[in-house]
C-alpha cells in the first residue's frame, strides 16, 4: 500500500497536466506549429526515458528469452490496439444536440492513457527512481493527448461540459492503469521483471514512432521543430544524470 500511495502521489502530476491540456484546448487550442513542437519535444523525452531508465535495467537482468517474449507481446498489443482503434475510428455516435462525436479518437486516447498508466507502474516495478523519471517523461505525452482529444471534440461540436467530463474520465484511466500496474508488478525481479520492462519499452517505442512523431510530421518540418526532439532528449538525459 505504501508503494501504491507513492505511485499515486506522482501520477497526480501527469493526470493534472492532461486535464489542464484538455481544459486549455476548450478555450484556445494551440496552433499546428506549437502542437508539432510539443509532440517533437515529448517524443524526445519519452525516447530518452527508454534509453536512460528502461534499457539499462532490462540489459542488467541478463534474461534474453524473457526480453524477447516481453518485447514481442508489447509489439503485438500495440499493433492490435492500432487495428482496434482504426475500426472504432470508422464509427461515430450522436450525442445530445445531434452532432457527431469523434468516438475513434476518444477510444484511442483512452487506450493510450490506460497503457501509459500501466507503464508508469512498470517503471515503479523496476525501482522508485525509474518510476519517477518515467512519470516525468509521460507527463508531456499526456499533456498532448489531453489537448488533442479535447480539440477534436470541440471541432466536432461536442458541448464543453461533455468535453470536460471526457477529459476527467481519461485522467482517471491514467490513475487506474498506474494503480493496476504497481499492484500487479510491484516487487518483480529477475526474468519476469526483464520481460515486463521489455514489454514497456516496446509499447513506448511504438508511441514515439507511430503516434507522436507521425502526427508531429503532419506539419512541414523546419530545423526548429526537428531540434525540439533533440532538446527533449537532452533535457531528460541531463535530468537523469542530475538525480
Amino acid at each position: 500500500m505504501n508503494e501504491l500511495s507513492t505511485t499515486l502521489s506522482y501520477i497526480l502530476w501527469p493526470v493534472a497536466f492532461m486535464i489542464l491540456g484538455g481544459i486549455a484546448a476548450i478555450f484556445r487550442a494551440p496552433g499546428p506549429r506549437l502542437t508539432s513542437a510539443i509532440q517533437h519535444f515529448a517524443a524526445g523525452v519519452v525516447f530518452a526515458a527508454i534509453a536512460v531508465e528502461l534499457l539499462p535495467e532490462l540489459v542488467g537482468e541478463h534474461a534474453p528469452f524473457a526480453v524477447m517474449v516481453g518485447f514481442a507481446l508489447g509489439v503485438l498489443l500495440m499493433l492490435g490496439m492500432k487495428a482496434l482503434t482504426a475500426r472504432l475510428g470508422a464509427k461515430t455516435v450522436l450525442p445530445a444536440g445531434g452532432t457527431a462525436s469523434p468516438l475513434g479518437l476518444v477510444a484511442t486516447v483512452a487506450i493510450d492513457v490506460f497503457i501509459d498508466g500501466l507503464l508508469i507502474g512498470v517503471g515503479f516495478a523496476a525501482g522508485a527512481e525509474q518510476g519517477k523519471m518515467l512519470t516525468f517523461a509521460l507527463t508531456l505525452e499526456l499533456l498532448f493527448l489531453g489537448l488533442s482529444a479535447a480539440s477534436s471534440q470541440i471541432q466536432a461540436g461536442v458541448a464543453r461540459a461533455r468535453v470536460v467530463g471526457v477529459t476527467l474520465l481519461l485522467g482517471g484511466l491514467v490513475a487506474l492503469g498506474a494503480s493496476i500496474g504497481i499492484l500487479l508488478l510491484g516487487g518483480l525481479k529477475g526474468p519476469i521483471l526483464a520481460g515486463v520492462l521489455a514489454f514497456g519499452s516496446a509499447a513506448l517505442l511504438y508511441l514515439v514512432t507511430e503516434e507522436l512523431l507521425v502526427e508531429a510530421h503532419e506539419v512541414p518540418e523546419t530545423p526548429w521543430l526537428t531540434a525540439a526532439f533533440f532538446l527533449g532528449f537532452l533535457v531528460f538525459l541531463e535530468l537523469g544524470m542530475a538525480v
